[in-house]
């Protein structure tokens, strides 16, 4: 008996630090590990509201433990406790204490506020990006720049980034928790966040509101680099209609077919052949795709094996997404096109000497 009086209480600690030990403060997503003014702030508040609730706790436990143990009922007795009300001071106190918790959290939560989500008029050397949703992928179109990519946003560090978010369907949430809190993508609203990376990183970032299907798939990263390493990125997106095709056999017929197989009927690449019809704003662009570290929203590793198998079979790697497979399972040249269409694409933007070491992210057609 002795022993199960002790094996309730134990397991409820072994339960809890098991809870705790699942807590990660430092991952590519915690909110503590914060890389920039806008989320530092916003873990401040969360600290200082997490502390305040250490007061309630210990105070509400205490006094019901008190009164617990006070007024329990003793062995052989069945008197009832002295009853009391109308205590003029102890109703003060606990008007005043309640009244000052709330303060304590209520003003610095409206200053946060106020500092974080209104909308801002941007800094003279501010970044703008236009972010639209779609199931499952994302949208980076920079109008200063003249440049639209998907799925891997460029930035300078110690520079405010300003993004204006939209949906072209259902509702989706733009989180970089790095870097900044979730804000809501809700279609012909335009909603704004703004935030700045301290250091250059990639950071995590992914779709925070159910939009169903492929919805965990739907990944960003976060690219920042200094000024002269997004200076040269933007520069590459601006020439790109002046790149020619690598004189290499297998990127110039993975050219080719990406015409005939009907590739460039849905995607768009800047300065893709006159000849060929390019394809839409509703499907991710792929200039200059080489540069990019992931492919199939983040979903993994933009390699010369993942892109291949990407393009064999979209959904073994995204399950729900909508980039149909091209190639037929008993197609004799499957394997060779396959290659020769992924070698293209890791080419776009890469310099002959370095696009075998090519990853600086990737639906309707995902990549």
């Amino acid at each position: 008996m002795q022993t199960h009086r002790w094996l309730r209480p134990a397991g409820l600690l072994s339960l809890l630090a098991l809870g705790l030990s699942g807590c990660e403060f430092a991952g590519p997503q915690s909110i503590f590990d914060t890389a920039g003014p806008i989320a530092e702030a916003q873990r401040d508040l969360f600290v200082w509201s997490y502390q305040l609730s250490w007061i309630v706790v210990i105070g509400v436990f205490g006094v019901m433990g008190y009164v617990i143990w006070r007024f329990r009922q003793r062995k052989g007795s069945d008197a009832i406790p002295k009853q009391f009300h109308g205590n003029t001071a102890l109703e003060i106190w606990l008007t005043i204490i309640p009244v000052i918790i709330v303060i304590a959290v209520a003003v610095p939560t409206v200053r946060t506020i106020f500092a974080t989500e209104t909308r801002v008029v941007p800094d003279e050397d501010a970044v703008i990006v236009n972010v639209t949703g779609y199931q499952w992928w994302w949208r980076f179109e920079y109008p200063e720049l003249g440049i639209v990519t998907a799925n891997e946003l460029v930035i300078p560090t110690d520079r405010q980034v300003v993004v204006n978010l939209d949906s072209a369907d259902v509702l989706h949430s733009f989180w970089v928790p790095r870097l900044a809190g979730k804000r809501d993508m809700i279609p012909n609203q335009n909603n704004q966040l703004h935030f700045t990376a301290d250091e250059p990183g990639e950071y995590y970032g992914q779709c925070a509101e159910l939009c169903l299907g492929a919805h965990a798939y739907m990944k960003f990263r976060v690219i920042a680099t200094d000024d002269a390493e997004f200076d040269a990125w933007a520069t590459s997106f601006q020439e790109a209609a002046d790149r020619t095709v690598q004189a290499d056999p297998q990127i110039q017929q993975g050219e080719a077919l990406f015409a005939t197989k009907g590739c460039a009927t849905c995607h768009t690449i800047d300065g893709y052949r006159d000849d060929v019809r390019v394809g839409t704003p509703d499907f991710p662009n792929l200039t200059n795709f080489g540069l990019r570290n992931t492919i199939a929203a983040a979903v993994v590793d933009n390699t010369q094996a993942n892109l291949e198998q990407w393009l064999r079979d979209p959904q073994s790697i995204k399950p729900g997404n909508r980039m149909p497979a091209v190639w037929d399972t008993n197609d004799p040249n499957a394997d060779e096109e396959i290659a020769a269409v992924a070698a293209y694409l890791r080419s776009l933007g890469v310099e002959p000497a370095t696009q075998t070491q090519a990853s600086i992210g990737a639906n309707h057609g995902d990549r």
